[in-house]
Formats: structure tokens, C-alpha cells, sequence
């Protein structure tokens, strides 16, 4: 049953979810507990880390610490395509990844993170909804497919583009080298916006802008103010490309051993943790572009002669014409999602 939750901002609908694995049993109390491994490629300050501890604070709090989950940050367990495979495979318990990641381990997920693909942050959540009618049967899919499920997806943020230079129409943009993560949807749709694709990995994106090898990147207002990206990019654009959720997947196998308890436990603060982790990334978009400004980036939204437009064209025109005959029934499904 999904449950419904007014965010703030967006009045966002939010699903409950369910599952999880266990590893081992490891003796940490008079009780043994189950302690599970969460490994991603944020900082533990930006709220994409900081949702993994809420989610795991819950879990122990609700398990009466049954479940312990120790988290790993800073992609110490891999990289984005390590880390979904190591879910796949089992070596760890969660990760979060963007949809197109998942989508190396069944392809119809990378549709998730089609560009301009959304209404809004609330059309999103409801179609990312690990309960609702197109989240649950892709859902089904990667099961099958890899050995995995999506437990949450929580909203991201949304995808603006920085750079070393003033970027107001796609032809700016041409020879420049613009960081795209590896994934084939990324990649066409920084070709869209009129660069060049460069696939670097999160972890070398930093000191890849600082030493020349790509001029610029793509990613929500969070990342970029955890990251400090703003000592090496001096513009940002306000493209809105990408409408993004992270997904929370985990290893299907020891869920279904799991306590009907434990698993009601694990769905409930999946649900708190998706609700709060939105909430939050929508209260910090305007205060991060304040930061953003504060740190000296000049800042190019359509009021300062940014062709939104002609952004949105090219990248439509380009993912169009890769990604219609594979995903088009699916975008009809989730274009129809009220």
C-alpha cells in the first residue's frame, strides 16, 4: 500500500517501501546482530551520504540494533559500476546509485534518468516509487535480472552544468570536454548539450577538472557545494537537464530468510529515510545556489541570455534519436503517471 506524505515545497508523494540483505552474523552484543555493508561514492556531509546514516540510524533503531549497517563512503568499496555489481554479487549489502548505473545491471532502469523526462520534483517521486505501478515492475526486472532490488529512491536534485567558461548556447559549448559519468544515457546527453562526453568516475572528477582534463561537469547544487567544486569552476548553468532520484538497491538473496519483523523494519525506515532525505535536498537547492554564488561562481540562468531552449532541444533531439525505439513505451508509462 503506498503511503502518501506532503513534502515541503512540492507536496511530494512518497511510497513505502521494503527489503534488504543480511551478511553474516557477527557477536557484537548479548544478542547477535546481522551487520550489513553500505558502500557509496559520497561524502559523508552532502545529504546523499548523510541519507545512507539516516537509513541506517533507522534501521538499527527499529531493529532494536538486530541490524547493524556500517557504511563506507567516498566510493571506498568502488567505483558507481563496481559498487552496482557488488550489490549484484552480494560482496556488499547496499549502495545508492544513480538509475543509469542500475541500468548496466538491467537496462530499462537507465530510462529513470532520461533528461527533461519529468513534470516535476513530484512527477518524479511518484514514478520512483518502489510501489507504484512502473517503479514495481522494472522493479520485478532487475530482480530477475541481477539479484537486486531497489528499496528507496530519494530526489537527488537537479542536474545544472558547470564549467571553466560562460556556456549560453549548445554551440559554446563545442570541443569543450565535459565530464559525463560512464553510463551510455549521460553520455548522449552531454553530447546534447553540445560538448564533448568525457567518462570520468566521481572519485577522479576533482582533480580531473583541476588538471585540464575535462573543462567542466554536471551535477545537482549539493554536490557541487560538498564538493568544493566551485574552487575549480569558475560558471554555472542553469540547464535543469536531469531530474534526478538516487536509488537505494540491495542484494535480494537474504531478504526472503529475513523476519517478517525485520523486514517491516527495513520498509518503514526506507520510507522515513526517502521522505527525509527529499525534504532535505529540496530545502538546501536555494541555499546552495547562494553558497555557490558566495563562492565567487557566476551563475547563467535564462534572465542572463541562457538559451534553455536550445539546451533542451539538442539533448532531446540527441536522446531521441538513441533511446525511443528501446525506451518509448516506457516513457508513454511515465509520462501517464498523474
Amino acid at each position: 500500500m503506498t503511503t502518501t506524505f506532503g513534502l515541503s515545497r512540492r507536496g511530494l508523494l512518497l511510497g513505502a517501501s521494503a527489503a534488504l540483505l543480511a551478511t553474516p552474523f557477527i557477536a557484537t552484543r548479548a544478542r547477535a546482530a546481522t551487520t550489513l555493508r553500505y558502500g557509496h561514492m559520497h561524502t559523508p556531509d552532502s545529504i546523499a551520504g548523510a541519507q545512507a546514516q539516516w537509513f541506517a540510524d533507522a534501521v538499527a533503531e527499529k531493529t532494536g540494533g538486530e541490524i547493524e549497517i556500517q557504511m563506507f563512503p567516498n566510493s571506498q568499496l568502488g567505483k558507481l559500476q563496481e559498487l552496482a555489481e557488488a550489490v549484484s554479487t552480494g560482496s556488499i549489502a547496499f549502495s545508492h546509485n544513480t538509475a543509469g548505473a542500475i541500468g548496466s545491471l538491467y537496462a530499462p532502469f537507465a530510462a529513470f534518468d532520461t533528461p527533461y523526462l519529468y513534470r516535476d520534483v513530484d512527477h518524479l517521486m511518484k514514478v520512483t516509487d518502489v510501489q507504484g505501478p512502473v517503479m514495481s515492475k522494472l522493479n520485478q526486472g532487475l530482480i530477475d535480472a541481477s539479484g537486486t532490488r531497489a528499496l528507496y529512491a530519494f530526489y537527488f536534485g537537479t542536474r545544472n552544468l558547470t564549467a571553466d567558461r560562460a556556456a549560453k548556447t549548445p554551440a559554446d559549448l563545442t570541443g569543450v570536454k565535459i565530464r559525463s559519468i560512464p553510463f551510455p544515457i549521460y553520455m548522449a546527453t552531454v553530447e546534447g548539450l553540445g560538448a564533448v562526453p568525457v567518462p570520468v568516475d566521481w572519485a577522479e572528477v576533482p582533480t580531473a577538472l583541476a588538471t585540464g582534463v575535462v573543462d567542466g561537469q554536471e551535477n545537482p547544487m549539493n554536490v557541487l557545494v560538498s564538493a568544493k567544486l566551485y574552487e575549480v569552476q569558475s560558471h554555472l548553468m542553469l540547464t535543469g537537464h536531469i531530474t534526478a532520484a538516487q536509488v537505494v538497491m540491495m542484494n535480494d538473496g537474504v531478504w526472503n530468510d529475513l523476519s517478517d519483523a525485520h523486514k517491516e523494519a527495513v520498509a518503514a525506515a526506507a520510507t522515513e529515510t526517502r521522505v527525509r532525505a527529499s525534504e532535505a535536498m529540496l530545502a538546501s537547492e536555494e541555499s546552495d545556489l547562494q553558497t555557490l554564488r558566495d563562492h565567487g561562481m557566476t551563475v547563467l540562468g535564462e534572465a542572463d541570455g541562457l538559451e534553455l531552449a536550445a539546451f533542451r532541444e539538442g539533448v532531446q533531439s540527441r536522446i531521441s534519436s538513441e533511446f525511443d525505439a528501446e525506451y518509448g513505451d516506457l516513457y508513454a508509462k511515465i509520462a501517464a503517471v498523474a
